[in-house]
């Protein structure tokens, strides 16, 4: 049995899904699996773009056979050689003998890395070259860091088809529905595409924008992604979105507010700050506990919202150890242009509030912190009231000088 699905015309997706699968890149939980999307042209000669992950080998394989129809296949073009990418290639070679692969010159060596027998099949290419398979000519753009160093794009400048690599990908098994106008995009896979994004790209904003300034040459009528769906409609949402997140600017003027509680009571006080903000108009706000919350999650959600509270108790005369994981992450992938706001408790010796400060101030890119901070002594009391009202001020007053900001100066 195979499956398959046309993409447009000589263009098919033999890729797969996989719904086994719990962790990417055994780090991010993706309890909606995730589709290895691979593309096979056929023209006068036949070009396979991108493979799939090794333990899907035999279904691209079989998917590959059922388009070819008892054709040869000529040329592979990888344009990302990661294993959930690049491990079936092996298969490929071994299966068509006189396949040639298409690809940078970084991505050979990392093909010889993983031990590929690749000799004498090799045609390299940089940016700036295509190559011409009968109707359809393949322009090939390079695109480093997005997110490995080998990585390109390559554009078809026959029928305006780009394959984007990892580029404008998602997490999410695509269970039939191939295009994005076949999905509620906004509804069921925005979360996904951004906890991709940010956890899988996001470190490297500067070289998305680098491409996005490429592709804006380019007269791309369809965008085919490694993962997830394929993009024939409405390109410029997602366009815009990528434009957001590679910039570092929030998607939504909105507050997180993360807390680390052992017995309840920074989540009490936590939950109190979520009421007073509701109260004063501000009902965009999310609660997360960093002890259930998978980073990625947080992170995800750091690119969208404008404000984030931190509410942690003290350990060990120090942040919370799941907190602090957090902000290791925020450093990690260079995520700047956030407000914070500081809550803390401790029954003896509070030092989290102050941690957690010189951590944005020191460890971070142009992070707000605003003045009013919230001490919690061991449980909330009705002596907190005022210093929790201050704060819940103090985040709507810091909103309403940001909206001034972007209505005076754009940004």
């Amino acid at each position: 049995m195979y499956n398959v699905r046309k993409v447009t015309e000589d263009l098919y997706w033999v890729g797969v899904n996989d719904k086994r699968i719990d962790l990417f890149e055994n780090i991010f939980p993706i309890p909606r699996g995730v589709s290895y999307n691979s593309y096979l042209l056929l023209d006068e000669k036949t070009v396979l773009f991108d493979t799939v992950d090794w333990a899907y080998a035999r279904e691209l394989v079989k998917n590959v056979e059922t388009v070819l129809d008892g054709r040869d296949l000529d040329y592979i073009i990888i344009n990302h050689m990661e294993p959930d990418h690049g491990a079936s290639l092996e298969a490929m070679l071994e299966l068509y003998p006189k396949a040639k692969i298409v690809s940078t010159e970084k991505s050979f060596m990392i093909m010889r890395q993983f031990g590929f027998d690749i000799e004498g099949r090799e045609i390299e290419v940089k940016e700036g070259d295509s190559m011409n398979f009968g109707k359809h000519t393949i322009a090939f753009v390079e695109a480093p860091m997005i997110h490995w160093p080998e990585v390109m794009v390559s554009f078809d400048v026959t029928n305006g088809v780009l394959f984007a690599a990892d580029a404008f990908g998602t997490f999410g098994s695509l269970d039939g529905k191939l295009f994005n106008d076949e999905v509620n995009f906004d509804r069921d896979w925005l979360d996904d595409a951004r906890r991709y994004y940010t956890n899988i790209v996001g470190k490297y904003g500067p070289f998305v924008q680098a491409l996005l300034a490429k592709a804006a040459t380019l007269d791309i009528k369809m965008i085919a992604p490694l993962h997830g769906p394929v993009w024939r409609s409405d390109l410029g949402y997602f366009i815009d979105k990528y434009d957001k997140w590679s910039k570092y600017e929030p998607e939504e003027e909105a507050v997180m507010i993360i807390y680390a509680s052992m017995y309840g009571h920074t989540e009490t006080a936590a939950q109190a700050l979520a009421t007073k903000l509701c109260e004063r108009g501000m009902t965009n706000v999310v609660m997360y506990d960093v002890s259930r919350t998978d980073t990625s999650y947080l992170i995800s959600e750091t690119f969208r919202v404008s404000h984030i509270v931190l509410a942690s108790v003290t350990y060990n005369l120090g942040i919370y150890p799941k907190m602090h994981n957090y902000l290791m992450d925020l450093k990690a992938l260079d995520i700047r242009n956030r407000t914070f706001a500081l809550m803390e408790n401790g029954s003896w010796a509070p030092q989290a509030g102050d941690k957690m400060e010189e951590f944005l101030d020191t460890e971070v890119k142009l992070m707000d912190v605003l003045n009013e901070r919230l001490l919690v002594t061991s449980a909330i009391k009705d002596v907190n009231e005022h210093e929790m009202d201050s704060m819940a001020d103090s985040i709507i007053d810091s909103m309403e000088k940001r909206r001034e900001s972007i209505e005076k100066f754009g940004k």
